[in-house]
């Protein structure tokens, strides 16, 4: 789900779709419901606009059900964090259970956090009663940007 993103990380969830990353081998498929997805990608920072949308969406998805941030912006807002557009990082919103970090993160990062959200996916599957985590970070920059250590210290502050 797109709440607001330059398409940057949209364009690397296509790519890890492709060919050369074939996720599909994995048995990760793009749908076209959210009520017949398991896990729940979200790009961009969350304005305002976009907050009860992703709401409405995140409802649809049926549970046991993984939220996976893809990108910095939904984690930390990154370059736009002073904007007055903003509802801030996608967390104080919905459960967030895994972060894929860069700007945008690579398609091979994407493949391993999807995998990541599928295993907490399991284990909820085995648990009476879903206990929410700690989200886990997957990944790291590419080195040229200074989105995830900035932003996410000025977000704790």
């Amino acid at each position: 789900m797109n709440s607001g993103s330059c398409n940057g990380c949209d364009i690397e969830i296509i790519a890890s779709l492709t060919p050369r990353y074939d996720a599909e081998q994995l048995g990760v498929r793009l749908e076209g419901s959210p009520r017949h997805a398991d896990i729940l990608c979200v790009t961009g920072p969350v304005t305002h606009n976009a907050v009860e949308a992703i709401k409405t969406v995140y409802g649809q998805v049926y549970g046991p059900k993984a939220v996976i941030a893809i990108g910095s912006c939904p984690a930390t807002t990154n370059v736009f964090i002073d904007s007055r557009t903003l509802a801030g990082p996608l967390n104080l919103h919905i459960p967030v259970d895994v972060f894929v970090p860069g700007c945008p993160p690579r398609p091979d990062a994407i493949i391993l956090g999807v995998a990541k959200a599928a295993a907490i996916l399991a284990a909820r599957g085995k648990q009476a009663a879903a206990v929410a985590s700690e989200p886990e970070v997957v990944g790291e920059c590419a080195g040229n940007c200074t989105c995830c250590e900035s932003n996410a210290k000025e977000v704790q502050a």
